[in-house]
């Protein structure tokens, strides 16, 4: 148990599927401090879902929507934030995020992204990615990663979130996590 006053807040960033949101819903009750996934939260602020967001402003409406989210969340200390897999792609999120707390790239191999979004609850959430089958799948998490990797490679930190496929996993990589946060 971790009963420890974190003041930074702790930004997870990785591509879709890297366990965001399940390693740092997690990590938050190792670490008795609250989670908030950074869509959930603009989807709360704005009454919509972010597929409708997008719909309503586009792709431009809704980076702004989410800078403006980001900037409120970086403001709060002492919370876990699991960032959407775009936003450390975006001029100035990074920054803002190492400036005001510790950004964690959650790694983890394309064939293991891939493999947990072809489930088909995570193919309903994401529209891009729904029609697709293993293969073709697989080849867009490729590309694509390598494309974001020179945005998540600037995080303070890198943390192997590949063992999440279990609560035992879930539990033991939140443990691990949490260690190494305390050694900063």
């Amino acid at each position: 148990m971790y009963l420890c006053i974190i003041m930074n807040t702790i930004f997870l960033i990785g591509y879709m599927g890297c366990g965001k949101t399940t390693l740092g819903m997690a990590l938050a009750r190792h670490m008795h401090l609250p989670f908030i996934d950074l869509d959930d939260y603009i989807e709360e602020r704005c009454e919509a879902t972010v597929k409708e967001i997008f719909a309503q402003v586009g792709e431009q409406g809704f980076r702004e929507i989410e800078r403006r989210c980001l900037d409120e969340v970086a403001a709060m200390p002492g919370v876990i934030v699991a960032c959407g897999g775009g936003t450390p792609c975006q001029p100035g999120n990074m920054e803002l995020m190492n400036s005001r707390g510790t950004t964690i790239w959650l790694t983890t191999s394309a064939q293991r992204i891939a493999s947990r979004l072809s489930l088909p609850e995570q193919k309903a959430k994401r529209p891009l990615i729904a029609a697709m089958d293993d293969n073709d799948l697989l080849d867009y998490v490729t590309a694509h990663l390598a494309q974001r990797e020179q945005h998540y490679s600037k995080a303070m930190l890198s943390f192997d979130s590949t063992l999440l496929e279990s609560i035992e996993e879930i539990d033991n990589t939140a443990h691990a996590l949490a260690r190494l946060l305390m050694q900063e």
